[in-house]
């Protein structure tokens, strides 16, 4: 069989991204028909740049979700190494295909014959999972502490600023390198810096509810039982891994290896204080408005005062943050990937395989430029969404 050409290599790759493509246009679609009625989220379809921006992200999560959950988009096993195709140029063909195998290695093999496209392909979806999850959870975190330190003020925003400004002392590659250390992992410090962290999501919840129903009993029970319960058991299922220090839950419905949760942690950890800060400056300005004095004079609860009158009125400078700390968050994950910290050696996460591919990138460019783009891109695409979401919010 012939290699293939560049434009054949472009072709066949635009091909393999169809389910992608489709999911773009009827997205964008269904958005510009109804970009009236989605609030910010439509008002971001009249700017140019946030419509750049958004389509990126979405390329790679739609990636994400295809090559995860309908094993689509990708043509080999990532973790595969065929015999003579060690460091092969993009186009090359199988030796001697089975049925059924994809005839080419799209962007060639890497340095142990692994194809490079389907590494590429398969690692955009631990980049998307980690990095909005990890983030999502730091805001938790953050705005569960920094909206009290704002509001109140005293010895309470005393005592977290100091915490939060001590923890932003230490340089943050330093510390994630303290954190996914083989030495620190095994005395089971990360997991049990989890077990404080992911319990900021369940009173996040617990407070935003209860202070809405308190003065309707039964239906305060019935949404903090339907909401609290699913999470709690999540919660546990997160925080407990058999042959751990932390292996007591029975009803353990999935398990998070090592070396993910320690780099989710790690991320958690380093984010939170940032955003801490955020919320407490937010609500250090808010606070004095005037529909929070009205608030006040109605009688409502400092929480019910927090969550429901400032932290909606922070929403748009908070949501730019969101989409900026994924993108910080991504280069993060490339980075601990590229030194090979956190995530296993044969994860084909974008970092890693930069990594591996950097060490012959004298002589072979092809294993290390496309998940160096892809990684480029993702970020390109957080910052400019971030941008039109900044734009749109600041014409409110």
């Amino acid at each position: 069989m012939e290699p293939l050409s560049f434009g054949g290599v472009t072709s066949a790759i635009l091909w393999q991204f169809m389910p992608v493509w489709i999911s773009l246009i009827a997205l964008f679609a269904v958005s510009i028909t109804y970009k009236r009625k989605l609030g910010l989220y439509g008002k971001l379809f009249d700017s140019t740049i946030g419509m750049i921006g958004f389509a990126l992200v979405m390329f790679w999560v739609f990636t994400a979700f295809y090559s995860t959950v309908f094993d689509l988009i990708y043509t080999h096993d990532p973790l595969a190494q065929v015999s003579r195709m060690k460091n092969k140029v993009p186009g090359t063909p199988l030796p001697k295909p089975g049925d059924g195998d994809y005839a080419h290695y799209l962007l060639g093999g890497d340095k142990l014959a692994r194809d490079v496209f389907s590494r590429m392909v398969v690692g955009s979806a631990i980049v998307v999972a980690i990095a909005p999850l990890a983030t999502l959870f730091a805001f938790m975190v953050g705005i569960t502490l920094g909206l009290p330190a704002g509001y109140y003020g005293g010895r309470l925003d005393t005592v977290l600023s100091f915490l939060a400004n001590l923890i932003l002392a230490f340089p943050v590659i330093l510390l994630f390198y303290l954190l996914v250390t083989p030495e620190i992992v095994a005395t089971g410090l990360p997991q049990y810096m989890a077990v404080v962290l992911f319990v900021f999501p369940l009173v996040f919840c617990g407070v935003l509810i209860h202070s809405r129903y308190r003065t309707q009993p039964s239906k305060n029970a019935l949404r903090l039982a339907i909401v609290l319960i699913p999470l709690i058991l999540i919660y546990m299922s997160l925080i407990n891994e058999s042959g751990s220090k932390i292996a007591f839950w029975p009803l353990d419905f999935f398990d998070i290896p090592g070396g993910t949760l320690v780099v989710f942690v790690s991320v958690v950890f380093v984010n939170s204080p940032t955003v801490f800060r955020i919320v407490r400056g937010l609500t250090l300005d808010i606070k004095t408005r005037d529909y929070v004095a009205a608030a006040q004079t109605r009688g409502e609860r400092p929480w019910y005062i927090m969550l429901w009158e400032i932290l909606p009125n922070a929403r748009g400078p908070l949501i730019v943050d969101f989409c900026l700390r994924i993108g910080y968050t991504t280069i993060l994950l490339g980075t601990l990937g590229f030194f090979g910290l956190g995530l296993p050696p044969e994860s084909p996460d974008w970092g890693s395989t930069i990594n591996e591919g950097r060490k012959l990138l004298s002589v072979y460019l092809h294993p290390a430029l496309p998940p160096a783009i892809a990684l480029l891109s993702l970020v390109l695409g957080l910052n400019l969404l971030a941008d039109g979401l900044r734009e749109e919010s600041l014409r409110d």
